[in-house]
């Protein structure tokens, strides 16, 4: 039989364990929290969201890569999570769409990859231990101190009480028009808007910002400390308030004040995906806990408790509302079907609701897209 290869990358978990494999894209170490997803296609949008930062995701899919990257798919402009965990190492892609090799397109942006990884057990440790803290090295002469690396993952901060909002959020204020994809054209710009809507930037996915505008959106983005005069001066129709990383409660030190100032001064229906969704329920008075190993996937079953609707969605979150803690006047209206824990929220009385999931499903499936037309149709 011939001989193994030696391995270029180790992935050290902080409780000593080692996983041994070949590494691809950029070399060197990184650490980071490791979470799993078990989304079977996307994964170039999975590794450019947002939401990822301070995190290497594993792939529970072992055939990562083999339709190659295109800029059409990045959610924002560079890769965000920190690593990636595959099964199998890529091998050459076949897709038309096509521009460039997943390891190639790694290498240029930085990001540290290892492949050969039995995913399965990897997955399992996750699940059964909560998600743990983790360094990644990609040597190509295989050269790795064990010790050091056990050591840095031990080191790493986790995310509770960190905010990472403000790290992926824009700059600056920006115009959006651009509509999902659609074959053949592509994407088309937003001529015939109907409502006026600020966006807050906490981390948001260009395909959630195509979304709004398909639905009718003329979309002013505004950074994750927009102020509540800096968002009013716009003179929205409504508030959109973005998917983004992060422990919620240290982003809602700035981000809940301006939420609750639009809630007290304006009717304005408010809209809210993800870290929005948590940001919400923070301004109406709830709380957010850590989960254990947090969903990440597009598979994930989700019932509407007001009309019994299961939806399948797509999740990207490792904090959560504690629907327990939820006031008076606030209501649960989606929960997930997998644990039970919060997946959507409304006001009884206002035009001001949010889910978990992603319903832009970017990737993953469009059962949740109505709630857009749902926001348009509350302005």
């Amino acid at each position: 039989m011939p001989a193994s290869p030696k391995p270029t990358a180790c992935l050290a978990l902080a409780d000593g364990t080692l996983f041994y494999g070949q590494g691809f894209g950029a070399t060197g170490q990184t650490e980071a929290e490791l979470c799993f997803n078990t989304a079977m296609s996307g994964y170039q949008e999975i590794m450019t969201d947002p939401s990822y930062a301070g995190q290497i995701v594993t792939f529970t899919f072992p055939h990562i890569g083999n339709v190659g990257v295109t800029p059409e798919d990045d959610e924002t402009q560079d890769p965000v999570a920190a690593g990636m965990v595959v099964k199998w190492m890529p091998t050459q892609s076949s897709n038309w769409r096509a521009v460039q090799e997943l390891s190639e397109w790694l290498a240029s942006r930085g990001r540290i990859a290892i492949g050969g990884i039995d995913t399965r057990r990897l997955t399992r440790a996750i699940r059964q231990s909560g998600a743990p803290h983790v360094a990644l090295a990609h040597d190509p002469d295989g050269n790795f101190d064990v010790e050091k690396l056990v050591a840095a993952a031990r080191a790493f901060p986790g995310l509770t009480g960190v905010d990472l909002a403000k790290g992926v959020s824009c700059a600056q204020s920006y115009r959006w028009n651009e509509m999902r994809w659609a074959w053949p054209e592509g994407y088309q710009p937003q001529t015939n808007p109907v409502k006026k809507v600020v966006a807050i930037d906490y981390g948001a996915k260009r395909n959630i910002l195509r979304c709004l505008a398909s639905a009718g959106c003329d979309v002013t983005v505004l950074p994750a400390t927009a102020t509540k005069e800096e968002v009013l001066a716009h003179e929205p129709d409504g508030v959109f308030l973005s998917n983004g990383p992060g422990d919620p409660a240290a982003t809602g030190e700035y981000a809940v004040p301006m939420i609750r100032g639009i809630l007290d001064d304006t009717k304005l229906p408010v809209f809210g995906i993800c870290l929005g969704h948590q940001m919400l329920a923070l301004a109406l008075g709830g709380k957010t806990v850590k989960m254990n190993h947090g969903h990440h996937g597009a598979n994930h079953p989700v019932k509407d408790v007001e009309t019994g609707k299961v939806e399948i969605t797509s999740m990207n979150h490792g904090f959560a509302v504690d629907a327990q803690s939820l006031p008076e006047g606030v209501m649960e209206t989606h929960v997930s079907l997998f644990d039970g824990s919060n997946c959507g929220i409304r006001m009884s009385d206002r035009p001001v609701f949010s889910v978990q999931h992603h319903p832009e499903a970017s990737p993953g499936p469009q059962d949740s897209f109505y709630l857009f037309e749902r926001f348009v149709s509350m302005m």
